[in-house]
C-alpha cells in the first residue's frame, strides 16, 4: 500500500513554526514599518503589560486618523471655496422648492406629507443657524409656496429651541420676484398655475364648438400640460424647447437675482429662506452650473452664498459648488419691458 503520510510539514505550517520559533527583538517591535496590529499581536504574545507598552506616536499615516475622520465627516458637497471666502459670506440664501402639493392645476395647498417635509426642512436649516443670526423668510405668492414657508418656519423655530439657538426669525413676506414662471395669455402675463385655469376654460369652449384655430398660447400650454399629465418632465420641456408664450428661463433667473439682491439690500440678514417653485430654481441652477443638474425634489434647495462686497457668490446644488459673478441687472435685458438695454437689438427684429 502507498504511504500517504509526509515526513515534512506543509509550507504554510513550516512558515508558521519558523515565525513562532523566532524571537521578536526590541528593534523589530519598535520598527515603524511593522503594522500596528502586528506589533500589538506580538506584544500580547510576549505578555507585555499593555499599560507599559509604548504608545504609538501619531504620524498621520499609521493610524489613519485624519483620513478616517475625513471620510466620516465628508459631506456630499464639493466645497471649492477658500477659508477666507467662507468667512466673507454676507448672506446665505436657500431657494427651497415647495412641499408635496395636492395638484398643479389649481391653487391647492400642501398634502400632509408636504407639510411634514417642510417642517423637517426647517428643523434641518435650524442646525445651521448660529447664535445672533437673523433669518428672513420669503415666498412666492402661491398657496403651496406660502404653506411651505409657514411649516418651514415652525420647524425652524422648533429646531432652534431643540438645539438651543438664540436667533431672530422674521415674518413671512411674499415677493413677486420669486414667483413661478409666467405665461402670456390674452388676459396678460399669468403665473403658470393661474394660466392653467384659463387654459381649461378656453380649451373646453373650443372642444365644445369644434370651430376655429386654437391660439398659440393655448397650443403651447396644452402641450405643456399633456407632458405633465403623461408623466413626463414639463420643466425640461420649458428649459430646452423654444416657447413663444412662456417666460424665458433666463428671465426667471434674472428675477431671482433681482429678488435676492433686493431682499439683501432692504433686510440684511445672515440667512434668507425662499420657498418657491421648481422651474425657476432649476433654471437658476442650470445658469450657474452650465448644465441641467435635474429637478429638485420637494423641499430640496439650491443654496446661494453671497460673498461680502456683492461681486461674487457661491451656488451650491447636488454635490456641486460653483462660484459665479453677481450679474449687473442694469446691463441685462428686461424681457418683459420690451427693451433690450445694453444689447442693441433693433426694435423691428425683437
Amino acid at each position: 500500500m502507498p504511504r500517504t503520510e509526509r515526513p515534512d510539514a506543509p509550507a504554510y505550517l513550516a512558515r508558521y513554526l519558523e515565525r513562532a520559533g523566532r524571537s521578536v527583538t526590541h528593534e523589530e517591535a519598535a520598527d515603524d514599518a511593522t503594522p500596528l496590529y502586528l506589533r500589538r499581536f506580538r506584544e500580547r504574545r510576549e505578555n507585555v503589560d499593555p499599560f507599559e507598552s509604548r504608545v504609538p506616536s501619531y504620524d498621520g499615516q499609521q493610524i489613519n486618523t485624519t483620513r478616517g475622520w475625513a471620510e466620516v465627516t465628508r459631506t456630499k458637497e464639493i466645497v471649492p471655496e477658500r477659508r477666507e471666502q467662507a468667512a466673507q459670506v454676507a448672506t446665505d440664501v436657500y431657494f427651497v422648492r415647495h412641499g408635496e402639493t395636492q395638484g398643479y392645476s389649481s391653487e391647492s395647498g400642501l398634502t400632509p406629507l408636504g407639510s411634514w417635509q417642510s417642517h423637517r426642512r426647517g428643523q434641518e436649516i435650524a442646525r445651521r443657524v448660529l447664535d445672533g443670526h437673523t433669518v428672513r423668510i420669503a415666498c412666492a405668492d402661491t398657496n403651496r409656496a406660502r404653506q411651505t414657508a409657514e411649516h418651514l418656519r415652525r420647524g425652524l423655530l422648533d429646531g432652534m429651541s431643540l438645539f438651543g439657538r438664540e436667533a431672530t426669525v422674521g415674518e413671512i413676506v411674499a415677493y413677486r420676484e420669486f414667483q413661478n414662471f409666467g405665461v402670456a395669455t390674452p388676459e396678460g402675463l399669468r403665473d403658470v398655475t393661474s394660466a392653467f385655469r384659463l387654459y381649461a376654460k378656453e380649451l373646453e369652449a373650443f372642444e365644445r364648438t369644434s370651430m376655429g384655430e386654437r391660439p398659440g398660447w393655448l397650443v403651447e400650454i396644452d402641450r405643456f400640460w399633456k407632458i405633465q399629465n403623461g408623466g413626463g418632465d414639463p420643466i425640461t420641456h420649458w428649459l430646452t424647447m423654444p416657447l413663444l408664450h412662456f417666460e424665458p428661463p433666463v428671465s426667471a433667473v434674472r428675477r431671482f437675482w433681482a429678488g435676492l439682491l433686493r431682499i439683501h439690500r432692504e433686510t440684511p440678514g445672515n440667512s434668507v429662506v425662499v420657498t418657491t417653485h421648481s422651474g425657476p430654481i432649476r433654471a437658476f441652477a442650470t445658469w450657474a452650473m452650465g448644465y441641467d443638474p435635474g429637478e429638485p425634489f420637494n423641499t430640496e434647495f439650491v443654496r446661494v452664498r453671497l460673498i461680502d462686497g456683492g461681486v461674487t457668490a457661491l451656488v451650491l446644488y447636488r454635490n456641486r459648488v460653483q462660484e459665479v459673478q453677481v450679474p449687473d441687472l442694469d446691463s441685462l435685458p428686461d424681457w418683459w419691458s420690451g427693451t433690450a438695454t445694453g444689447r442693441d437689438v433693433a426694435e423691428e427684429v425683437r
